[in-house]
C-alpha cells in the first residue's frame, strides 16, 4: 500500500545525512576495518559515557545482549527469573535459552512491570529480574533495585527501547547489573541492520561478556577463556551509529515534540487513552507513541484506509502463545492492554503536517456529531 504517512521513514534520515553516511561507508570499506576495530571501541566508549556506565560491549543484536547478559550472570536450570509478558519474545527467550524458568508478572497501566506485584512472585529459587522499559518509558527502578538488594537478585535492564530515557535523572541501563540496548533499524538509534550493546559497571562481567561475544577469546586473542559465541557488533554498523550519536539528543527532543502534539490533539477524543506522563520522575524518549482504545481494530483499519501506517505490537501476549508453554500465568492487565494498544507514527523526520494529518484522521473516526465535515475534523491533504 502507498501510505501517506509511514510508520518509520528510513530513507528520509539517509537523505538528510547522506554525505556523512557515504563518508563512513567509504572510510570503512577502503580501510578494510570490519571486525573489532577502532570504530567499535570508540562507539562503545561513547555509549558507556552517554549512559553513565564504566563499560559497554557491542554485540550482534539486542537479543544477544539479553542472552549473553543472562549467561554472564549465571542464570541456569532451577533458577526463576521475573519479567513480563507484554514485551518482545526475546526478553523471555533469553531466560528459557539459559535453562531458567520465566516467572511473568502483570503490568501496570504504563505498560511496564507492576512493581507492587514483584515481591509476591519471589521464591527461594528466584535469581533475577528483567524489567522492560517499554516504548522508551522507564520502569520504577528505585523500587526494583530495592527489592533486588533485599533478596540478593541480579537485574538485567531491557532498555532495547529506552536509550536516553531517564528515571529520576539517571539513564536507563545504568541501574542494573547489566543494561541492554538494541540498534535494530527502527530503534531510537538504529543501524542499517541488527546490532546491540550491553552496558555494566562490573569489570568482571565486562570481561566475561567480551569473551562470550568472540568465541570465548579474552583480551588476548591467543587465549581461550571459555566456550563462547560469535556475536560481535561489526565495525561498519558501529561507525554509522557513532556518527548518528551526535544527533541523538536532538532526535529525542523532536520525538518529545511530536508526542506533545499527539497529547494535545487527541485529548478527549473518543475513548482514547494517551500515554501516562510524570515529568517529575520520568524522562520519556518515545520509541513508540502508544494509545489505547477499546475500538482499536476499527481505528487501525480506518487509519490504514486513510493512508496512515500504524503498528499493533503483540495483539496476543506471550503467555497466550501456545508454543511458549506460559499459559498458566494469570495476567489480566496484560490481556486487556494487548487488545487496546496501537502505535502511531513517530520519528524525528516526521513533519508537523503529517502529525496533524494522523490526528485529524483519528478525530474524524470518532466524530459522531453533525458537523463531522468541519475543519477541525477533516484530514488535511498530503501530497
Amino acid at each position: 500500500m502507498d501510505y501517506k504517512v509511514r510508520f518509520v521513514g528510513y530513507p528520509r534520515q539517509y537523505q538528510q545525512l547522506k554525505s556523512e553516511f557515504d563518508a563512513v561507508f567509504e572510510e570503512i570499506m577502503s580501510g578494510g576495518d570490519f571486525i573489532l576495530r577502532g570504530h567499535l571501541k570508540e562507539f562503545e566508549k561513547n555509549i558507556a559515557s552517554y549512559v553513565g556506565t564504566r563499560y559497554a560491549i557491542g554485540v550482534n543484536s539486542g537479543t544477544d545482549a539479553l542472552y549473553l547478559s543472562a549467561r554472564a550472570l549465571g542464570f541456569g536450570p532451577g533458577d526463576e527469573i521475573i519479567t513480563v509478558s507484554h514485551t518482545f519474545v526475546a526478553t523471555v527467550g533469553a531466560i528459557v535459552q539459559c535453562g531458567a524458568k520465566p516467572v511473568l508478572v502483570d503490568i501496570a497501566d504504563d505498560f511496564n512491570i507492576d512493581v507492587n506485584r514483584i515481591e509476591s512472585a519471589i521464591t527461594s529459587r528466584t535469581k533475577g529480574i528483567i524489567p522492560v522499559h517499554l516504548n522508551g518509558h522507564p520502569c520504577r527502578m528505585d523500587k526494583i533495585m530495592n527489592l533486588a538488594q533485599r533478596y540478593n537478585l541480579k537485574v538485567i535492564e531491557d532498555s532495547a527501547q529506552a536509550l536516553g530515557a531517564k528515571f529520576k535523572g539517571r539513564k536507563c541501563g545504568s541501574f542494573g547489573n547489566t543494561g541492554i540496548f538494541s540498534f535494530y533499524p527502527a530503534k531510537l538509534l538504529g543501524a542499517p541492520g541488527d546490532g546491540g550493546m550491553v552496558v555494566t559497571n562490573d569489570a568482571h562481567l565486562a570481561r566475561k561478556l567480551r569473551a562470550f561475544r568472540d568465541n570465548g577469546r579474552g583480551d588476548s586473542p591467543d587465549v581461550i577463556e571459555c566456550y563462547g559465541y560469535c556475536s560481535r557488533l561489526d565495525n561498519l554498523h558501529a561507525a554509522i551509529l557513532n556518527m548518528k550519536l551526535k544527533y541523538f539528543d536532538n532526535w529525542i527532543r523532536r520525538r518529545r515534540e511530536i508526542a506533545k502534539m499527539y497529547d494535545e490533539g487527541l485529548k478527549g477524543v473518543g475513548d482514547i487513552i494517551v500515554p501516562i506522563h510524570d515529568e517529575k520522575d520520568f524522562f520519556d524518549v518515545y520509541q513508540n507513541y502508544v494509545i489505547r482504545s477499546k475500538r482499536r481494530n476499527e481505528l487501525a483499519l480506518h487509519l490504514k484506509k486513510s493512508g496512515v501506517e500504524v503498528l499493533i505490537s503483540w495483539p496476543k501476549p506471550l503467555h497466550k502463545q501456545k508454543a511458549l508453554n506460559l499459559s498458566h500465568f494469570n495476567l489480566p492487565m496484560t490481556e486487556r492492554i494487548s487488545k487496546e494498544v496501537i502505535s502511531l507514527p513517530i520519528y524525528p523526520e516526521l513533519t508537523n503536517k503529517e502529525v496533524k494529518y494522523v490526528i485529524d484522521c483519528i478525530r474524524l473516526h470518532y466524530c459522531s456529531c453533525r458537523d463531522c465535515s468541519a475543519e477541525s475534523t477533516r484530514p488535511l491533504h498530503l501530497k
